[in-house]
């Protein structure tokens, strides 16, 4: 066993713009880097909030802590310590939270929450639980009322205030909603909730689904009309042994039936598989070839290695904890497509490219400035042979990133006026590699790609069916904490949300990790629950 000390590489040759206080005057502590760092984190027996290391040990990132009551805790944070910190290097920096949030006068995260004065991002996708029924019983889900013993399933009325709530929020208005659960599509106003976010100007309309109910054509058409966008597809592998043990059922045939309708319906689908080691992570490289081969409608995939949240020995724990550096390991080796070090950055590189998004609109945009080790990411471009090419083999993305950066300052108050909008777009192409490119990918078409990720208007509808943009398919490992390797830093950095009928917005990993307030929302907004009669009128719809 090694312990060294590690330093983030000196890869950027100008500053980062780190604001000093959130916009309520809470003090910013900027990102540590390197290893060791302390943090910190929670027991895993009693939530009671601790000191944890981050450390090296053989190659690897492990976290360390101790609760006076419950003992010793150690967990695998990233299985490879280079990546890890590379992930660090491509941070843009914070931003200052939200201007009105519920909780003004927090002192402690997480346990002060929804959303509070300490919180350093804005909402980049919220969550909004319709229902904690659902037609399956996955033994890996975060809701679950049949277990529960309760039923939570807001109002209309209360739907309809929650969305509200979330495009009130400043200086940035939520644009991306996600409708989950449970399972979403049983909640019986559920197309009338797809209405009302259309209605309050959602640019992104999602669903969590398992996607049964997406197997009648009728109905997806419905939810489409309705303001759907995106099915966020539950997908763990492509294989029915796989779906027996995680979800109960036989599910491959009803799956490919969701995606052939969302297809016929004229929406689109990122795959969401639930990873755990040694079940289904051998499967990966399947997943990814199937969404190469259905480039038409499926956008992205979103991995996400298993949370544990309950408890669990540490031989289990140690066995089972898959990390985003396994993740991008396991698509090397079973694809060969992405290189581990070249091609993954993590989702916050991208704030530079909403910097300029912004000054050149004239208006903020979302910028999702989560912390560096909340995901990993990357971009390939699908050619008309359904050849898969990272962005990174044609795109010095990295420069290409600084560069936004820098145009975004240059721009400031003047949001871009002070030089031509095209002028900036092509002080870039010097980035852009065409003869490494895949077939038919000019720069222009690369910039008009760029342009339809961010604005839908160009993005879907009759400009893709036209070809504005090329097909691409984002990749990302997205790791939810659990109360073994929970970082407050990361709390307080999270740009995925859930709003709750309280009033308040909650992060993903305090509503379901951590102090898991999703317990107590839904306790509080709850009734009794008869989980057997109820869940043989779902399977019998």
């Amino acid at each position: 066993m090694s312990t060294q000390v590690f330093a983030p590489a000196k890869t950027r040759a100008f500053k980062i713009i780190q604001p000093e206080t959130t916009y309520l005057g809470s003090l910013i502590k900027p990102l540590a880097k390197g290893l060791p760092k302390i943090t910190q984190s929670m027991c895993p027996e009693c939530s009671a909030l601790i000191e944890a290391v981050l450390s090296e040990e053989d190659g690897k990132v492990v976290m360390e802590k101790s609760c006076p009551e419950h003992g010793f805790f150690k967990d695998v944070i990233y299985s490879d310590v280079k990546l890890y910190l590379k992930m660090e290097e491509w941070s843009f920096g914070d931003q200052r939270g939200i201007m009105n949030p519920a909780v003004t006068d927090a002192t402690t995260c997480p346990t002060d929450c929804g959303l509070c004065n300490l919180h350093l991002s804005h909402s980049g996708l919220t969550n909004l639980d319709l229902t904690n029924r659902c037609n399956l019983t996955c033994p890996v889900c975060f809701a679950n009322a049949n277990s529960a013993g309760y039923l939570y399933e807001p109002s209309i009325d209360q739907v309809r205030q929650m969305l509200k709530d979330l495009r009130a929020q400043q200086p940035v208005a939520g644009r991306i909603v996600q409708f989950s659960g449970g399972e979403p599509t049983i909640y019986p106003y559920f197309l009338d909730a797809l209405r009302i976010a259309k209605e309050e100007g959602f640019s992104h309309i999602q669903c969590a689904t398992n996607g049964i109910k997406f197997t009648d054509l009728e109905f997806a058409q419905k939810a489409h009309e309705a303001g759907l966008h995106t099915l966020y597809l539950q997908f763990d592998g492509v294989s029915d042994d796989i779906y027996l043990k995680t979800r109960g059922e036989a599910l491959m045939e009803k799956k490919l039936k969701a995606i052939e309708n969302v297809r016929k319906a004229g929406m689109k689908i990122c795959l969401v598989p639930t990873i755990v080691k040694g079940f289904n992570d051998h499967q990966i490289g399947d997943i990814l070839r199937l969404a190469i081969d259905n480039i038409d409608v499926l956008s992205a995939i979103s991995f996400q290695p298993v949370a544990f949240t309950g408890r669990i020995n540490r031989h289990e724990l140690m066995a089972k904890r898959f990390t985003q550096s396994d993740f991008a390991h396991a698509v090397h080796q079973q694809t060969g497509i992405c290189d581990p070090y070249q091609d993954w950055f993590p989702l916050s590189c991208v704030t530079p490219f909403s910097k300029m998004a912004s000054a050149l609109r004239g208006e903020l945009t979302t910028h999702l400035s989560c912390h560096p080790h909340c995901s990993l990411g990357t971009y390939l471009f699908v050619s008309p042979k359904k050849e898969a090419v990272p962005v990174t083999r044609f795109v010095d993305v990295g420069a290409m990133l600084q560069e936004m950066d820098q145009l975004s300052r240059k721009a400031g108050a003047a949001r871009i006026k002070m030089f031509s909008k095209i002028n900036a777009w092509n002080s870039l192409r010097k980035h852009f590699h065409a003869e490494r490119a895949p077939e038919g990918l000019t720069f222009t078409k690369f910039l008009e790609t760029l342009q339809g990720l961010t604005d839908k208007r160009f993005g879907r509808g009759d400009s893709e069916k036209q070809g504005f943009t090329y097909k691409t398919l984002m990749v990302a490992g997205m790791h939810f904490m659990d109360l073994y390797n929970y970082d407050v830093e990361r709390v307080k950095r999270c740009v995925i949300h859930y709003a709750a009928p309280d009033g308040k917005i909650y992060p993903f990993c305090t509503y379901n990790g951590g102090p898991t307030f999703r317990e107590k929302i839904e306790k509080e907004f709850s009734t009794p629950f008869s989980c057997q009669p109820q869940l043989t009128q779902l399977r019998a719809r």
